[in-house]
């Protein structure tokens, strides 16, 4: 079993030939991780256009700074998906305040709401989209299908008690979502990206 502070060969691997300016290398992150980089803008700031504003920013960001992601510190999705929701957010607040000031309608408290609305649902989606699918199918029934832990346990064939402490664990980490810390960002270390 691999240690904890060892992060995932791919991610070191992907950093050291993204360091090098593997063109190719930038093609396979883009591959592995478009699709949360995207969902992850378009969650924060409800918009397509912007969202792709923000997934072409991530990865020229990555591109041209291969170095600022130190494998120590954690998995590359986790730093990809920090400075997704930093961008985002960034790019939130400045049209939310732009708008702020042309129409004056609002204020800078309910910008701020918004903001921190739109960051707890990311985060919240980037939590339940990395949960193992155990924890993520008991949670989604229970959720979507409005199912109890009983038919949630008969469902996915396992004992109710394996049913309970899927949906508590999967309850535990969603709850994380109101953390004041970007999506994936382990404690303590607030300042990956």
């Amino acid at each position: 079993m691999a240690k904890k502070d060892v992060p995932p060969r791919w991610d070191r691997k992907m950093q050291q030939r993204l360091a090098r300016g593997e063109a190719a290398a930038l093609g396979e992150l883009y591959d592995r991780f478009a699709s949360l980089v995207h969902g992850l803008a378009h969650r924060v700031l409800g918009d397509e256009r912007a969202a792709d504003g923000i997934t072409r920013e991530v990865f020229v960001h990555v591109w041209e700074h291969p170095d600022a992601y130190d494998p120590r510190q954690g998995p590359l999705r986790t730093w990809v998906a920090t400075l997704t929701h930093r961008l985002a957010v960034q790019r939130l607040r400045a049209t939310e305040t732009a708008a702020l000031a042309i129409d004056g309608s609002g204020t800078a408290e309910e910008l701020e709401h918004r903001v921190r609305r739109a960051s707890v649902a990311a985060r919240a989606d980037y939590i339940v989209q990395s949960m193992p699918v155990p924890l993520r199918s008991a949670l989604e029934r229970a959720y979507f299908q409005r199912r109890d832990y009983r038919q949630t346990a008969t469902d996915l064939g396992i004992t109710e008690d394996e049913a309970r402490r899927r949906l508590r664990l999967g309850l535990q980490l969603l709850s994380t979502a109101h953390e004041t810390e970007p999506p994936g960002t382990p404690h303590g270390h607030g300042g990956a990206v």
